[in-house]
């Protein structure tokens, strides 16, 4: 089974020219020790709320990529996220769920697609357009980049293993980064 870790470092140099915006935890912290860049946004203290946040973006900025990396527990804490999403169909926005089938960065407890509960079920049953679940870094890379090229909102499910960083703190404070971030996307609307 594939690492977020590599799946992350397989893509990274896609990620220059699009806004990122990541849930808590080992995402984060394992994007940010790859090298941090002002168009990524680590989303502190707000479990549920990354595809919020990612659809509040591409809306509003259409003409920008819009990357949302996020995580099993997360998108099961606010599963209505999903339908959301089908409703307002970004063009621009790719979805990422990394899943490793636990609430890995708040004890490692089991999530419910522990037990079957299928991610890219719900998606495609919300009407989200385009969906995938995939469990090699191959695919994984080559349903990222085929989703980069894609007009249309696209979830990805990516199966990972339930290992992450020594600790899941980033170490760039959370309002330098909000307001890092909140300046990157003023110079783009500048443009």
């Amino acid at each position: 089974m594939m690492q977020r870790l590599e799946c992350l470092r397989a893509i990274y140099s896609h990620l220059e020219d699009c806004l990122v915006v990541t849930i808590m935890g080992a995402v984060a912290s394992e994007l940010q020790s790859l090298g941090h860049r002002p168009n990524f946004f680590y989303l502190q203290h707000a479990m549920g709320l990354a595809s919020s946040t990612g659809l509040g973006l591409a809306l509003c900025l259409p003409e920008q990529k819009v990357v949302v990396f996020d995580g099993d527990g997360s998108i099961l804490m606010n599963l209505g996220g999903y339908s959301t999403l089908a409703r307002y169909r970004p063009k621009n926005m790719v979805h990422v769920v990394f899943d490793n089938e636990s609430l890995l960065s708040v004890g490692g407890f089991p999530t419910a697609t522990s037990t079957g509960s299928d991610l890219e079920g719900i998606a495609r049953a919300a009407g989200v357009p385009t969906t995938a679940t995939v469990r090699s870094l191959e695919d994984f890379t080559r349903a990222f980049e085929e989703a980069m090229q894609r007009d249309d909102l696209t979830s990805i499910i990516a199966k990972v293993e339930a290992v992450g960083p020594k600790g899941y703190v980033t170490g760039l404070a959370l309002l330098e980064n909000r307001f890092q971030f909140k300046r990157h996307i003023e110079k783009l609307k500048a443009r």
